[in-house]
């Protein structure tokens, strides 16, 4: 795991994916601010902690994951990380305004401890926001090398929040214009897989510079119309939930 993630982090600050994600998450996360800086904000299984940087505009940021290689990485780059369990979050009840976990649940098996442990340490009236992998027909080489253990649909995810005693008030698609790529990839990645191992770089590769700059152009076009638009389908679910 902590070599996926130095491959991760070699790709988060230029892939197009990366790009794409931070566009849709900003606008979320400045939604909950509401012009506050005052805020308390938590990123649970944060990896490098490069998403931090998302967080920090809006008050005090810090971070957990659970391997040595990530939090060692992203203490290196000035972040406040502890090292912990997103089933077990080493961090008081109630100290937080919003809690984070981006692309983590997927490769949890218990999901639901999961949410009732981060909506443990936010306030009530805090939010919690995940980004969780959509569709099983979108598994591939990515699914097996980071040991996905489901994926998510807007109904499945919906129950997840509910489950763990939040309210879910937003469940939205993200990377719609990506999934026709994706769908084709993945499903051929699946019909080699009996020729061929899993490519340990597969889907943060960085591409071309022409290709990358085609891509990012994409998703950042898409992420200001979902601002205003629904997404009918997409790669990825993007969840907010309140503590009631």
């Amino acid at each position: 795991m902590d070599h996926l993630l130095e491959l991760t982090g070699r790709a988060e600050a230029t892939h197009f994916w990366f790009r794409g994600f931070r566009r849709f998450i900003a606008p979320v996360i400045g939604d909950l601010a509401r012009g506050r800086d005052t805020l308390r904000l938590v990123d649970c299984g944060c990896g490098n902690g490069h998403n931090l940087g998302l967080l920090r505009p809006h008050g005090m940021a810090v971070g957990f994951d659970l391997t040595a290689g990530g939090t060692a990485r992203a203490r290196t780059a000035g972040w406040t990380v502890l090292r912990g369990d997103i089933t077990h979050i080493p961090l008081a009840s109630e100290s937080f305004d919003v809690a984070t976990a981006f692309d983590v649940m997927q490769c949890v098996e218990a999901d639901v401890v999961a949410v009732r442990e981060m909506a443990r340490i936010v306030r009530h009236g805090g939010a919690v926001v995940m980004t969780l992998a959509a569709f099983d027909v979108l598994r591939g080489d990515h699914s097996e090398t980071w040991q996905e253990v489901r994926r998510y649909t807007p109904t499945t995810a919906r129950r997840l929040v509910e489950d763990a005693g939040l309210r879910a008030d937003r469940v939205s698609f993200m990377f719609a214009s990506l999934f026709p790529l994706m769908a084709v990839v993945r499903f051929t990645q699946r019909v080699l897989r009996r020729f061929r191992a899993p490519r340990i770089d597969s889907d943060i590769a960085v591409p071309s510079v022409p290709v990358n700059a085609l891509l990012t152009a994409l998703v950042i076009g898409e992420a200001a119309l979902a601002r205003h638009i629904s997404m009918p389908i997409g790669s990825s679910l993007l969840v907010v939930a309140r503590k009631p």
